[in-house]
């Protein structure tokens, strides 16, 4: 194989695998990618003007090398592809596990484990496989032990390259990121797939480490972030108490250089695919190697999310006039259709559980698919505008920080009078609420 690579396969078209493809495609015109996927529908939509990721800049970014130089196809027509393949990168979903050892907290490397059995059945001549999605440290030894099975006498080497993505700002973050890791043992491989990202990104932002490093530094990042949340949102709640207010103290504290102002935005929590899940992940490893003080640190992150979320939901409760609660944001932030894990979906379970009927509006989260996910979606429905969610209402719980719920007309708004708006993302504008008549408790802050 010459070091650069000239044919790419990604098996795996969420949302990692759909918006890296499309930019290495555009970034690298000589070099063909084709994205595989065993759900159908998904493949189609990314092969129409209705993309199953929403994210600003995609499309466009899609139109231009789609047909091109960028394939999408379900992956029994396109399995062929493998055997040409220069790079393939697995990047398919790792879910907590649900059942048997480590259930509840480990990752389920079920679907990393068949795009093994996929690559080692498949693959001809020298084929480097990249780890895509977030594994568990050392979790390339079972993907080389199956790629070791094959028949075909392939050679392979195994790399891991952990994305550093945030939803909603993917595409910038894919074009201009902080860092490119490319952890792995063989230098002509690393060579190889650092060729790929030296097409636009500076030679002093891939940084290169260790397989097991790399793949514990994506666990860790995450944990971080993670962490930074967890902190803020504990001291939330102590302004609420005291008066002081939470926007305040975290501007003061980020304006510290050791420490920086991002993520230090009180909310009624994280969600996304990844926090949860990776916490969980480095939570079990630390139990499984015996270090359940570590263990139990990280535990308390989790802790308090829960916290915040429950306590939040207790909060819409007791200011809710009637049993009516308007919901806006569906999505766990803002320029994303992404929900899972959303901090959305915890309150409206609890709402729900608590006898409240629930109308939501989001604008560009799939409301029914949201309601599938809910354990009794009955008194749920669907709003096409703010203002339809909020005609009756007698509460309302602002959970994602959409632009437009920051200039919300409360003035013409047709809550319920004496109605009280539950904003858990401290974007609301306070004396528009005031001045409508209107009751606001905001995370952070003792006062309106």
């Amino acid at each position: 194989m010459n070091s650069r690579p000239k044919k790419i396969v990604c098996i795996g078209a969420g949302y990692v695998g759909g918006p890296t493809m499309a930019v290495i495609a555009a970034r690298c015109p000589d070099v063909q990618v084709m994205v595989l996927d065993l759900n159908a529908e998904r493949i189609a939509a990314w092969n129409s003007d209705n993309l199953p990721v929403f994210e600003p800049g995609l499309r466009e970014i899609v139109r231009q090398v789609r047909g091109r130089n960028l394939h999408f196809h379900p992956q029994a027509q396109g399995v062929s592809a493998l055997a040409e393949a220069d790079v393939v990168f697995i990047s398919v979903q790792t879910p907590t596990k649900t059942t048997g050892e480590g259930a509840g907290k480990a990752s389920d490397l079920q679907y990393v484990e068949a795009c093994a059995l996929l690559i080692a059945e498949h693959a001809r001549g020298h084929t480097i496989v990249v780890e895509k999605s977030t594994m568990p440290v050392r979790a390339a030894e079972r993907i080389q032990q199956i790629l070791s099975t094959t028949q075909a006498g392939s050679t392979f080497a195994v790399l891991s390259n952990p994305e550093f993505l945030a939803e909603g700002t993917a595409i910038r973050d894919l074009e201009h990121p902080d860092r490119v890791l490319i952890g792995g043992e063989d230098p002509a491989a690393v060579a190889a797939l650092k060729s790929i990202y030296a097409s636009w990104v500076s030679p002093e932002k891939i940084l290169t480490t260790g397989l097991w490093s790399a793949e514990l530094s994506k666990l860790a990042a995450n944990a971080f972030l993670a962490q930074r949340v967890s902190s803020i949102n504990s001291l939330s709640a102590l302004c609420e108490k005291t008066g002081a207010e939470v926007s305040e103290v975290a501007k003061v504290v980020g304006a510290d250089s050791r420490i920086g102002p991002k993520f230090l935005q009180a909310s009624v929590g994280f969600g996304g695919s990844c926090f949860q899940k990776d916490l969980l992940s480095l939570i079990y490893l630390c139990e499984h190697y015996a270090l359940p003080e570590v263990a139990a640190y990280w535990q308390g992150v989790v802790d308090i999310n829960e916290w915040q979320k429950r306590r939040f939901a207790e909060a819409v409760q007791q200011a809710s006039v009637n049993r009516r609660v308007a919901v806006l944001g569906l999505a766990f932030k803002k320029d994303t259709n992404d929900f899972r894990e959303s901090a959305s979906l915890s309150v409206c379970r609890r709402l729900l559980q608590s006898g409240l009927e629930v109308i939501a509006y989001d604008p560009r989260v799939d409301g029914q698919r949201f309601a599938a996910e809910l354990a009794s979606p009955s008194h749920f429905s669907i709003a096409t505008t703010a203002a339809q969610a909020l005609a009756g209402a007698g509460a309302v719980a602002v959970l994602t920080e959409w632009d437009e719920f920051r200039s919300i007309p409360w003035a013409t708004a047709k809550l319920s009078p004496g109605a009280v708006i539950c904003d858990g993302r401290n974007i609301v504008d306070r004396l528009a609420v005031q001045q409508a008549g209107y009751g606001l408790r905001v995370i952070g802050s003792a006062v309106p």
